[in-house]
């Protein structure tokens, strides 16, 4: 029987393994790490132990911690250069925090640092699953946190909602628990009048990001609604639920999962693991842009083959990640193409009989095969 409402989260049959992604308002106050807090967290954690689940947590707050420390302006994030020394420092502190709180319950943390080619790169992503599941069955609590002392721009994740919705994927987690500064999604701007939270959403769709903020109330984080609906996403593929609940509260897992006030993401659908990996894919090559023919074909299944193509953008080679994207701009795919953009272009619009003149060899069977697709 699969999760259907916030309760079952306590119940390791539904929810063997979780992911607890902690955000940095939450973490560090203006006097520093709020010790407090994080000591009831870590006991609703052992808990969660005690009854059997495995838990991961995905902890933000190494910036905020060395920005302190430094003296740095802007919470660190006044420049990169400033991030990156500000998690260098942070980090050692946020970790030796997690594994003497954990420690105090007889648990035992194990610090991962991730960047975003660790869960972009194929090979990479199945080594961290390796770790991962290692981890686990030594009994560890993996204390996850983007690898901010290196990450530039180009190679971030940006927010740690997202990260911990890889994190699930590659861990096969039963759910992902976002605690925010906010008790869920809401109909609209919850500062608005007769702003509802909404408890259950059944996947994720444009009436739903619709609702969506990009606000955060702290200043102190990177993500916002936006983010969690994007992470709600990226969770949905694999047949993860993903639940945003407030995290301010003293025991905020209890008040979440025991009193019910959260919103819980039901997934529609559940993809292999190869394709909840590329669907979940935050850094494509380029994209190539189709017909209504073609959108309505993969829609049913089908691969896209060259006749239905109209457009290419990017620089990509063969076995690269690309959106495939209709013509209202939307995007319908997420694929591996079998050609690089060049040849991509050359070949757009036209059947299989005239591909071999123009590629001067045979066709392959698709320009993106069914089988290296997920829709989105």
């Amino acid at each position: 029987m699969p999760i259907s409402r916030l309760s079952d989260l306590s119940d390791r049959a539904l929810a063997p393994r979780l992911v607890i992604k902690v955000g940095s308002a939450l973490l560090v106050g203006k006097e520093g790490a709020r010790r407090r807090w994080l000591t009831a967290l870590v006991a609703e954690i052992a808990e969660a132990r005690a009854r059997g689940q495995d838990v991961i947590v995905v902890s933000s707050g190494a910036i905020a911690l060395g920005a302190a420390t430094l003296g740095l302006e802007k919470g660190g994030r006044g420049s990169l250069a400033d991030a990156q020394a500000a998690a260098a420092v942070g980090q050692i502190a946020l970790s030796g925090l997690w594994a003497e709180l954990l420690g105090s319950h007889g648990l035992t943390a194990a610090q991962m640092l991730l960047t975003l080619d660790d869960l972009e790169d194929r090979r990479r992503y199945l080594n961290v699953t390796a770790t991962l599941t290692r981890l686990l069955d030594a009994g560890a609590v993996p204390v996850i946190n983007e690898n901010d002392s290196v990450a530039t721009q180009e190679i971030r994740f940006g927010d740690n909602d997202r990260l911990a919705a890889r994190v699930a994927q590659a861990a096969q987690a039963s759910a992902v628990l976002l605690l925010s500064d906010i008790d869920g999604l809401y109909d609209r701007h919850p500062k608005e009048p007769g702003a509802q939270m909404i408890p259950v959403v059944e996947g994720v769709t444009r009436e739903v990001h619709a609702m969506a903020s990009t606000e955060s109330n702290s200043g102190m984080g990177s993500g916002g609604m936006v983010s969690k609906l994007q992470a709600a996403e990226i969770a949905e593929l694999a047949g993860i639920c993903l639940v945003i609940g407030n995290g301010q509260h003293e025991r905020p897992v209890a008040r979440i999962i025991g009193e019910g006030i959260g919103t819980l993401f039901l997934p529609r659908r559940s993809a292999s693991a190869r394709k909840a990996w590329l669907g979940g894919r935050l850094r494509l090559k380029g994209s190539i842009h189709v017909d209504a023919g073609a959108a309505v074909a993969l829609r049913r299944g089908s691969s896209l083959l060259a006749k239905g193509v109209t457009g290419v953008e990017g620089h990509f080679d063969r076995g690269d990640p690309v959106a495939i994207v209709d013509a209202e701009a939307r995007v319908v795919a997420h694929g591996l193409s079998e050609y690089h953009a060049g040849e991509c272009a050359a070949i757009q619009g036209l059947h299989s009989s005239e591909q071999a003149e123009v590629l001067g060899y045979s066709p392959r069977s698709s320009v993106v095969h069914r089988d290296q697709l997920v829709l989105k």
